[in-house]
């Protein structure tokens, strides 16, 4: 029994990490596009998508420490960026503003795709279900907004 207990708790917490490591990730992307960029409002948008994610990471770490395992640690995954963030750094150099915003849109849409994938797992205790959801619908609310408002770049 004690067994079964251990595996479900790492199972949870493995999944748990590989979000956390994609939060940092998207964190570390805005944070560079906060450096790159002129636009103010861009500047603004980045800037809370960064403390947003940087949220995420402490509401993860939270539970992945609840269940008895160890968080990975921003510092331990060797600073190589998600896929998803790779194409918005070659953007960077181009100081393509609307460019590098339909790149971070795709980012977050992938982002989605990760929590919508661990969300289908009906074993996920309600706590975690709960805050899951609760990322996915402010990343989700992100994106909409940024898709009415992409006149923020022209």
């Amino acid at each position: 029994m004690k067994m079964n207990i251990m595996k479900y708790s790492e199972k949870i917490s493995n999944k748990l990490n590989e979000l956390l490591i994609k939060n940092y990730d998207a964190e570390k992307g805005y944070l560079k596009a906060i450096d790159t960029i002129d636009n103010d409002r861009l500047k603004m948008f980045f800037k809370r998508r960064a403390s947003e994610r940087s949220e995420f990471a402490k509401e993860l770490r939270t539970e992945i420490l609840r269940y008895g395992e160890l968080p990975e640690n921003a510092g331990s995954f060797k600073g190589i960026m998600h896929r998803n963030w790779m194409s918005l750094k070659s953007l960077f150099s181009s100081n393509n503003e609307e460019a590098i915003l339909e790149e971070a849109i795709r980012g977050e849409e992938a982002s989605l795709e990760e929590y919508n994938e661990i969300l289908k797992d009906k074993t996920l205790p309600p706590t975690i279900d709960s805050l899951l959801t609760k990322q996915k619908n402010a990343i989700q609310a992100s994106i909409n907004t940024e898709k009415v408002h992409e006149e923020l770049v022209s």
